[in-house]
């Protein structure tokens, strides 16, 4: 297409809007470049809330934007990241609205081995400087488990030679979540097999394993790359409960066998180091059964010896009670003059005291008595009169100083500052009312104002996910179910309805979530 007619000096050259030049610009360079494969190493990454991906694709000379659309961007098995070297596939094309052109990414893969044993160092340089590989972090694994979670898929021979292995060994329970092991699933799956093995409940309808296994065969470092994803290292890193990674032969390497607590080289050897063998265990308890049983009866005939040896040195039981019978005659023997001696001494102490008590001594006592008890009485009665007297004397002496007229002046006086006591303590208390509600209206519009509620209303949203806040994508991929929170209610994902309150309209713009 000839944008200009006439080379002459331009006077006759048609005009075109700024839309129409655009238009036509984008129109040519997705005519000529509809389908393009740029090798080039990634720059700049951006991921808004929308899902999209804008990245750059540079090399030492020249740059070119790039855009991912959401649905493109899930379906990726490798996610690019700054400085890895990759192949895109897509169309070039024009925004008009910054005058530039980019390229709709429709695919993009690492370019060759290289690239991706380069990724696979940065994630592992960022897991260990987060002490995820620590050795401290690592626990036992449980000697004999109850319950085995294993973590593959449930059509290949990887679960089978597992469960063979464990019957020839020991016979345990086994809790098979099935997974896809190898593509664009394999890593959210694998994270959210681990995490839901995590969150079952110990002693409930289904059994918590004890212990995870999470297997696959052998394959290539693109069949195992899904191992080798971040959000697979962190789901085993969070776990719980002790896990095996038993992923490819004993030569391959993923990102799952430094973080997990062991690493099996082969599913068959994660079975081995399970369980222990059962026909062994059986051995070694007869064995230690047989060593008790002669440790015992060796026991036993030592202490009978050592009882014996101790019996001989004892003297006869005649002999013990030779001396003691002996005494026991002696002292029966004295027993019966001692009690006639006490009898005789007794009844001369009783002679005596009843010789003292004669009628005329008991006669006396009792006229001194009532001579002291007769004067006594005649002391109490002038002592009473005096005493009635005395208080008859101060009850008229406070009488007297009770005047009716001077008790209901004072009770006025006091009725008066009563009034002016009230009137003060209303005002006071509907003034400090006031005061308590004008604070109270400030908290409240400080509440207001810091609550979260008036940023849903400017458009935002809240994400949620098993009752917690996701705030992360991958935090959201790996939710079984998200709730959004909107400032009119709330929807949950898969066709809930929001709730929304009575009287509230609908939010005139969305929030990108």
């Amino acid at each position: 297409m000839d944008l200009i007619d006439d080379p002459g000096d331009g006077l006759n050259a048609p005009e075109f809007s700024v839309s129409d030049l655009s238009g036509a610009i984008k129109r040519l360079i997705e005519g000529e470049f509809s389908h393009v494969r740029i090798k080039g190493e990634v720059g700049r990454v951006s991921r808004p809330r929308s899902g999209h991906v804008y990245l750059d694709l540079k090399d030492d000379r020249a740059v070119i934007a790039g855009v991912m659309w959401k649905g493109v961007a899930a379906r990726l098995q490798t996610q690019p990241e700054e400085g890895m070297e990759v192949v895109a596939t897509g169309r070039l094309t024009t925004f008009p609205g910054q005058s530039k052109y980019q390229i709709v990414i429709e695919d993009i893969k690492p370019a060759g081995m290289g690239a991706l044993m380069a990724l696979l160092e940065k994630r592992k340089a960022q897991l260990q400087a987060e002490g995820l590989f620590d050795l401290s972090r690592k626990r036992p694994l449980p000697y004999l488990p109850d319950v085995i979670g294993v973590v593959t898929s449930p059509s290949g021979a990887v679960i089978r030679d597992i469960l063979h292995r464990l019957r020839d060994r020991f016979p345990r329970k086994v809790m098979i979540w099935p997974v896809a092991v190898q593509g664009a699933k394999c890593a959210p799956e694998v994270a959210r097999a681990i995490a839901g093995f995590n969150a079952m409940t110990r002693g409930g309808a289904m059994p918590r394993p004890d212990l995870l296994i999470v297997a696959r065969g052998g394959g290539s470092v693109e069949d195992l790359w899904g191992f080798n994803e971040e959000v697979v290292a962190r789901a085993a890193a969070a776990s719980d409960i002790p896990l095996i990674s038993a992923v490819g032969h004993e030569t391959d390497t993923t990102l799952i066998d430094y973080v997990s607590d062991k690493r099996a080289p082969t599913p068959t050897a994660a079975a081995e180091l399970a369980v222990p063998v059962r026909h062994e265990l059986m051995a070694w308890l007869e064995s230690a059964g047989a060593r008790m049983t002669g440790a015992l009866s060796t026991g036993l005939q030592r202490r009978d010896q050592r009882l014996r040896d101790l019996g001989r040195a004892l003297p006869r039981p005649d002999a013990l009670v030779e001396g003691p019978r002996q005494r026991l005659d002696v002292l029966g023997d004295r027993l019966g003059p001692a009690l006639i001696s006490g009898v005789q001494r007794r009844k001369v102490r009783l002679a005596d005291a009843a010789g003292s008590l004669r009628p005329g001594v008991l006669t006396r006592q009792l006229r001194n008595e009532r001579q002291r008890l007769e004067g006594v009485s005649a002391r109490l009665g002038p002592a009473l009169g005096r005493a009635a007297l005395t208080k008859r004397t101060q009850f008229e002496g406070r009488a007297a100083r009770l005047n009716p007229r001077k008790l209901a002046q004072d009770a006025r006086l006091a009725d008066q500052r009563l009034q002016a006591l009230v009137v003060r303590l209303q005002s006071t208390g509907a003034r400090q009312i006031e005061r308590l509600n004008q604070r109270l209206e400030a908290m409240d519009r400080l509440r207001e104002t810091l609550s979260y509620k008036a940023t849903l209303a400017r458009g935002y949203a809240v994400v949620r996910g098993g009752g917690e806040i996701v705030t992360t994508k991958a935090a959201a991929e790996a939710s079984s179910g998200l709730e959004i929170e909107f400032a009119d209610g709330r929807l949950r994902l898969g066709g809930a309805k929001a709730t929304r309150k009575a009287g509230s309209k609908p939010p005139e713009q969305g929030s990108l979530f």
